[in-house]
């Protein structure tokens, strides 16, 4: 798989009985097929657990929710203490250029979320946004906010 933008993780790799490779997903714990945006999800899910200090018990892969009547997948959200999510995180393959229109749709899916923070990324390049609902704009940031400073 390509090199990204992130720090390298201990991960598992196998192939299946179709010859399909796999990774060991720790948080949904089971083994995922390989595809560059899975790769991606899995580096972005250790970065923030490994580096950022998220913790693994509040963090939730391909969760499902409801938006204009259809069901939708975030790719990860972060959760704060209090349950309600935190970060919520679009991945994207490293092919896929991170367009207004990406950015775009993780706003969207954050209308319904109401994550104060907001990442898409391809795992080569990264946008973090946090979001000021009230004002009702969103400002970009340097980096990832670690959790601490996140829920602080």
């Amino acid at each position: 798989m390509q090199a990204l933008d992130l720090p390298p993780f201990d991960h598992k790799i196998r192939q299946n009985s179709a010859n399909i490779p796999e990774i060991w997903d720790e948080l949904r714990r089971k083994y995922v097929a390989l595809t560059p945006e899975e790769w991606v999800r899995q580096h972005v899910a250790q970065y923030l657990m490994m580096h950022l200090g998220y913790p693994r018990g509040l963090l939730s892969l391909e969760r499902g929710h409801r938006y204009n009547q259809r069901q939708k997948r975030t790719d990860l959200v972060a959760l704060g203490p209090d349950g309600r999510p935190l970060l919520l995180v679009e991945c994207k393959r490293p092919t896929v250029p991170i367009t207004p229109a990406v950015a775009q749709q993780v706003a969207t899916y954050n209308q319904t979320m109401r994550a104060p923070y907001l990442l898409v990324t391809n795992g080569l390049i990264h946008y973090c946004w946090r979001v000021d609902f009230e004002r009702g704009v969103n400002e970009r940031l340097a980096e990832i906010p670690t959790y601490a400073e996140a829920v602080g």
